[in-house]
């Protein structure tokens, strides 16, 4: 008795489909001039697709089976306060913008010095040789100061004149030190000189 409900079902839907068809086409044929009578407008297409869908959703309905088993299923909740887990890891989240905080204030506080810094040889050159024992403390540059900005201080400094070696030499070292934190290549191959 099933089989021959459904069959009917399926045969009436597949009518109302064909007619959907016949009649789509029909208005189609009365609506389009001689050269585009193959072709189906957009809004002909769209009235036969809702047609066509209808009467399968329709006779799926009838038959009492869903479309798909996921759309059978309850959508999953969301959690409307944070986990435990969550907590512990955005309070490690603030530890470390902490500390970065702090540690971009000490190397900035020695950015100044050296800006600040009379033309005295031996005192600059403390202050490159102090900001690259930072770096490496560090290891690398602080969140919130780049390389590319450090070396502008420097070199607005190393542009209002007094330079010397020494000054210059430490300033190659924290930069190369800079360098190394950023891509410490410790796997070297010491077979190969290249």
């Amino acid at each position: 008795m099933k089989l021959s409900i459904a069959t009917t079902l399926l045969l009436t839907a597949a009518t109302s489909v064909s007619a959907a068809f016949v009649t789509t086409a029909t208005n189609v044929n009365n609506k389009v001039d001689n050269t585009m009578a193959l072709h189906m407008s957009s809004s002909s297409r769209r009235d036969f697709m809702t047609t066509a869908s209808a009467a399968l959703v329709g006779t799926a309905a009838l038959l009492g089976t869903t479309a798909s088993p996921a759309m059978a299923e309850p959508r999953p909740m969301y959690l409307t306060e944070p986990t435990e887990e969550f907590k512990a890891s955005e309070e490690q989240r603030m530890q470390f913008k902490r500390a970065q905080l702090q540690l971009k204030k000490k190397l900035q506080d020695e950015l100044d010095t050296l800006s600040a810094e009379k033309n005295d040889e031996d005192a600059m050159a403390q202050d490159l040789v102090n900001i690259r024992k930072t770096v490496t403390e560090i290891g690398g540059m602080p969140l919130g100061i780049k390389k590319d900005d450090l070396v502008k201080q420097v070199r607005a400094k190393k542009a209002k004149g007094f330079w010397p070696t020494k000054v210059e030499y430490a300033y190659q070292g924290l930069i190369s030190e800079i360098a190394y934190q950023q891509s410490p290549n410790k796997d070297k191959d010491i077979a190969n000189p290249l």
